[in-house]
């Protein structure tokens, strides 16, 4: 008797939170559709998105995307043959610019992940314990804040020597502070709340506060920071490779491929415009969408949607 009393409550208690998690992402739909700039970020993230996992299959010169040589097809103007031209040696700027997306993509998110690996702990371990571990690390976050980001990560890949995976780790370093100092607010406001003090005067160790209470109340912030960081992320790389310490030709880095371009401009602006585009209509995605997610997550904007 008392089992099958159970398994009901059990049964109801999951069938309303599924209610919740579904009214939760239909108000979230609808918030994005409200906005039609969030629509539009959305619709170029997942195009973005649709390109990097396709790519291998809708280039139309495998053999382009690395070290083949045509001259006899050299610095071609958009045809059918090759839709964004070809370029100083012959090879198909299409291909090379879609296979730059899923690069470009993998580049992005290992910083992204890499950043927020490294500044999620430490951001909550300084919010939480507080004291001296709170002032040390916001201390070192604070000189990293200090220098501009992208000469660090030059000064890093100085260091490092060039090349595409040492331009990653430069730009890890990088991003890491922004999730110390974000993350570190937060748990300060959290700590402090009432179902803190209560779930410390039950007995719950400093772990499981943090596991059940603190991180999943900072995923909102972080979804926000992690999708505009995207953009931008990708936007450094490809400084980085303009300057000639990111990607290394031939690799088909949007970045080092504007470098070789701007060598031909204005005669064969093709070289340098269809990766320029790319950059811009990727980073103008991830900020849109960005800015719609922190109105869609933060809590004022749906209570008044609500």
């Amino acid at each position: 008797m008392h089992s099958g009393i159970s398994m009901a409550s059990t049964w109801n208690r999951w069938k309303k939170e599924r209610e919740s998690q579904i009214r939760d992402l239909a108000l979230t739909f609808y918030t994005l559709r409200r906005s039609p700039l969030s629509v539009i970020g959305l619709t170029l993230v997942g195009l973005f998105l649709l390109v990097a996992l396709i790519g291998p299959w809708i280039i139309t010169h495998p053999g382009d995307i690395k070290g083949a040589v045509h001259i006899d097809q050299k610095l071609k103007p958009p045809s059918r043959a090759h839709l964004f031209g070809t370029d100083e040696v012959g090879r198909d700027m299409y291909s090379r610019v879609v296979m730059g997306t899923r690069l470009s993509l993998q580049i992005g998110l290992i910083i992204i992940f890499v950043a927020m690996g490294i500044g999620v702990p430490l951001g909550i371990l300084a919010g939480y314990t507080g004291g001296w571990v709170n002032h040390l690390i916001m201390r070192i976050t604070d000189i990293f804040l200090s220098v501009p980001g992208l000469l660090l990560a030059l000064a890093i890949v100085g260091a490092l020597g060039p090349g595409i995976k040492n331009a990653m780790v430069a730009l890890s370093i990088v991003w890491w502070p922004g999730y110390v100092r974000l993350i570190q607010a937060k748990t300060l406001a959290l700590r402090e709340e009432a179902f803190i003090e209560a779930a410390r005067s039950v007995g719950a160790s400093k772990l499981r506060i943090i596991f059940s209470h603190i991180l999943p109340n900072c995923t909102s912030p972080i979804i926000v920071k992690a999708s505009m960081d995207m953009g931008m992320a990708i936007l450094f790389a490809a400084n980085l490779g303009f300057i000639g310490v990111g990607a290394q030709p031939p690799v088909p880095e949007w970045g080092s491929m504007i470098s070789t371009g701007r060598n031909y401009l204005p005669d064969f602006w093709w070289m340098a415009t269809f990766p320029g585009l790319a950059i811009l209509v990727t980073v103008l995605g991830f900020n849109l969408l960005g800015d719609g997610l922190r109105d869609v997550l933060d809590p004022q904007s749906r209570g008044q949607i609500r």
